[in-house]
């Protein structure tokens, strides 16, 4: 249903994006924030259902400053290499690939003509989080299971737009001490949580729970819905 474009980032750099359009006029558009696979299969099949919903989905590819034209599976050799890459762009001066996620906002809502949202996973889950409340553009935001969002120094941030988080209760990456504490801190956030594991919204990993992800994506979309109008 979509396809590969080039975006140019503000500070001149070009990131690849994956591109998926309604059949008619956009109700809205959402950047959908790969995890630490790059713009996989998984994540293009995200992205297009959302345009099968009526939205314009844009994912860019945040592994592109430091390696481009990244697709991984889920074995532990994938998530060693994808926790390397991660590594290497975290590591990245200044805004890094947070420039690449304003520029494919930019672009979702020059090419929508509506508002726009944003929804990650796992890694992309955290820089969704980062993009609510340190990016222009946003009227929505949707981190799933978003490893390192529950630190102090991101519990800290405050977000500009509406933001519903969803959480397992069985993830070993964020205990749900971490989870309390997030949403203690952030009243305003619409925080749900799953008796599921991490990665619960993937239907590719082992951890993918159906009734999970059907429950989180019906909120998802109601939430989207009242949001970008």
């Amino acid at each position: 249903m979509g396809q590969f474009t080039k975006l140019k980032s503000a500070d001149g750099f070009t990131v690849s994006a994956y591109v998926a359009e309604p059949a008619g006029k956009p109700r809205g558009a959402i950047v959908v924030v790969q995890e630490i696979f790059g713009v996989n299969s998984h994540i293009r099949s995200v992205a297009d259902r959302f345009a099968a919903e009526g939205y314009l989905a844009v994912a860019p590819a945040t592994f592109d400053r430091v390696k481009p034209g990244v697709e991984l599976a889920y074995t532990e050799d994938d998530m060693t290499a994808g926790f390397e890459l991660k590594t290497a762009v975290d590591a990245l001066p200044g805004a890094g690939v947070l420039l690449d996620i304003q520029a494919a906002i930019d672009h979702a809502a020059q090419l929508s003509g509506g508002k726009v949202g944003i929804i990650g996973f796992c890694w992309g889950g955290l820089l969704t989080w980062k993009a609510a409340c340190l990016l222009k553009g946003l009227s929505a935001a949707v981190p799933y299971y978003g490893g390192g969002i529950t630190a102090e120094s991101e519990i800290a941030r405050q977000p500009q737009c509406p933001v519903m988080a969803h959480f397992g209760d069985q993830d070993h990456w964020i205990p749900m001490e971490g989870i309390e504490a997030f949403s203690k801190a952030h009243p305003e956030v619409a925080v749900h949580v799953y008796s599921a594991n991490h990665g619960f919204n993937c239907d590719q990993r082992a951890s993918y729970d159906e009734a999970a992800a059907q429950l989180a994506r019906e909120r998802t979309l109601a939430f989207l819905a009242e949001q970008l109008g």
